[in-house]
């Protein structure tokens, strides 16, 4: 669908510099960008870039002027390069309903504008909210709960009493609420701990392809509102994180460990069990952490020898 650049500066908020009708068909990157593209550019080396190439319009952020192309003023071209990209490139539309083959619950609540995809498995007491899609092969255990406008991807496993928010996606291979790994030594042989908590999905959580995330031993395993997690991550039980934090792919946290709000945890980072991450901590890829670490400080751990930021202690 085409946009003129005016409609593309409203969506922005941003200012146009040049012929505000300029009809635009696709986004494209600066290298491929051809006439009837729009682009984008963050800095001089991309826009000297943008500004060679058969791009129609470029969206920027800087002082900069083009003799021959429109240009979209903006505080920040990289977050309005995410803003435009679902214009030009939408999420599919899931027509409502439940596919024939889907073995759904009679005791099973599904709003009307839910998606039901072939195969799944939606167990009793489950509820799923005004929008949501389920997509293929999806089981849903008993009493899980989904709130609005979620999206499961296909294989995705959620064990019962698992509850999730509104606005989420957890992507391809994903399984919640898999028992904690949780035994106790008696005499020669690991007796298991029954784990009987559950995992809770706040809003806007985004989760990755083939993240595991173990339920609660007794409480809840939580994920904070905003929060987005990477493929392959292991969040064990009981562990808390907080809102708006990002964990990159490959890191574990071990059980019962708390991060407060904003945290980022690099690829591979290691967390031992019972810490707390203060708010706004960063950590470097491939650190082990085995101690808690205060508000705002930043942590990278390369062997053999810890390598101190300026702000570590």
């Amino acid at each position: 669908m085409p946009f003129t650049v005016a409609e593309i500066a409203k969506h922005l908020a941003g200012e146009v510099h040049g012929n505000p009708d300029t009809r635009l068909h696709r986004f494209a990157p600066a290298d491929r960008a051809q006439q009837g593209d729009l682009t984008f550019a963050e800095n001089e080396a991309y826009f000297s870039r943008a500004d060679q190439s058969g791009a129609s319009a470029i969206i920027v952020d800087g002082n900069f002027a083009s003799k021959t192309k429109v240009l979209i003023r903006v505080p920040s071209a990289r977050v309005a390069f995410a803003k435009i990209l679902p214009l030009f490139f939408p999420d599919p539309v899931f027509k409502p309903g439940v596919h024939p083959t889907a073995v759904v619950s009679s005791s099973a609540q599904i709003d009307p504008s839910a998606h039901i995809g072939p195969y799944c498995f939606i167990g009793e007491m489950a509820k799923i909210g005004a929008g949501s899609v389920v997509q293929s092969h999806t089981h849903l255990g008993a009493n899980c709960i989904l709130g609005d406008n979620d999206n499961i991807f296909p294989h995705v496993t959620l064990y019962p009493s698992t509850e999730i928010g509104n606005r989420v996606r957890i992507h391809s291979g994903t399984v919640i609420g898999s028992d904690g790994f949780g035994y106790v030594q008696d005499g020669q042989i690991h007796r298991k701990v029954p784990q009987i908590g559950n995992v809770i999905i706040r809003d806007d959580v985004e989760i990755g392809a083939n993240v595991t995330i173990d339920r609660g031993a007794l409480g809840p395993t939580i994920i904070g509102r905003g929060s987005k997690i990477d493929n392959l991550v292991q969040i064990g039980h009981n562990v808390v994180i907080g809102e708006n934090c990002l964990v990159v792919a490959q890191a574990g946290i071990a059980g019962s460990t708390r991060l407060g709000n904003y945290v980022v945890l690099g690829g591979q980072v290691g967390l031992a069990g019972h810490l707390k991450i203060g708010n706004r901590a960063s950590v470097g890829a491939q650190s082990g952490v085995m101690t808690n670490i205060p508000d705002g400080e930043k942590w990278l751990w390369t062997q053999p020898s810890p390598i101190g930021l300026p702000s570590v202690k």
